[in-house]
């Protein structure tokens, strides 16, 4: 669905931002991006989805390169929440937010009327609301409305849960692990929140300076910490505590599994670990 293919790009009167940068990310598939500030997250982002090009290497949505196809064409496959939802909104009222993309696209007024209502029954979102009044988490689940409600087949989300309080948070994620599930949507995900990481992702991309440093199932990429210490990147709360506990604790992930480890420690009569 999205590959890079030694990709470089460096901004005007800048260093280089990415270099030679390899990866691919098949159709379906649900991926974590982290890295410290300053890493090239957001410019990878930006250039998944055509709204920058590499100056050297190529990068290809759904088989198409970016510099041979308009940007039309690639927003019909890849939705892009920015970080900041105020730099993405720009109608008066959350109905007309969240229909602008489908109305781009030249759906009809009903296919427009129907999904725009889905969606903000999903969202539980007013389309009276003026958008900029609105909190900040409930802007950042606008914006979001906003890119599913075309359907993408590749979404990426820069930062997807910033402002959003613990429920909201957990709302997002469970309903784009869904579609992930049932219609094979393709997820990259640019986070910091190593936890949400954890949580969601299958699959994690380990970026420093531009480069790819791991790349890897979640789990084996949370418990090596040669590659986030290069990456200047802390790891899940629960995998280090694991760590710390030794090998009897290596397949230990999530709390539901440290409380299970924990409980079998003290039935074997090593409670001194759950101290």
């Amino acid at each position: 669905m999205l590959t890079f293919d030694k990709v470089s790009f460096a901004y005007p009167d800048a260093k280089e931002t990415i270099n030679q940068l390899s990866f691919h990310i098949e159709k379906g598939e649900m991926v974590s991006l982290i890295g410290s500030n300053g890493a090239g997250k957001s410019t990878i982002s930006r250039l998944a989805n055509g709204l920058l090009l590499p100056t050297a290497g190529k990068v290809y949505v759904d088989g198409a390169d970016t510099q041979r196809t308009k940007t039309s064409a690639i927003a019909k496959k890849v939705g892009f929440l920015f970080q900041n939802p105020d730099r993405q909104i720009c109608q008066n009222s959350v109905y007309d937010e969240i229909a602008f993309g489908l109305k781009v696209q030249g759906f009809s007024k009903e296919e427009t009327d129907r999904r725009t209502k889905e969606v903000l029954e999903t969202f539980s979102l007013k389309g009276d609301w003026f958008p900029f009044t609105r909190s900040r988490g409930e802007r950042q689940r606008i914006a979001l409305a906003s890119v599913l409600v075309t359907k993408p087949e590749l979404v990426i989300l820069d930062e997807p849960t910033t402002g959003l309080d613990y429920r909201e948070c957990i709302m997002i994620m469970d309903y784009l692990t869904q579609l992930n599930k049932t219609e094979n949507v393709t997820v990259l995900m640019v986070s910091h929140d190593m936890e949400l990481v954890q949580e969601y992702a299958k699959r994690v991309l380990v970026l420093t300076r531009g480069r790819l440093v791991g790349d890897g199932n979640t789990n084996a990429i949370m418990k090596d910490m040669s590659i986030l210490s290069k990456a200047n990147v802390i790891p899940a709360q629960i995998p280090t505590l694991a760590l710390k506990f030794g090998d009897r604790f290596s397949d230990v992930y999530t709390i539901e599994e440290m409380v299970d480890a924990i409980k079998k420690e003290k039935q074997q009569g090593k409670g001194e670990v759950a101290s």
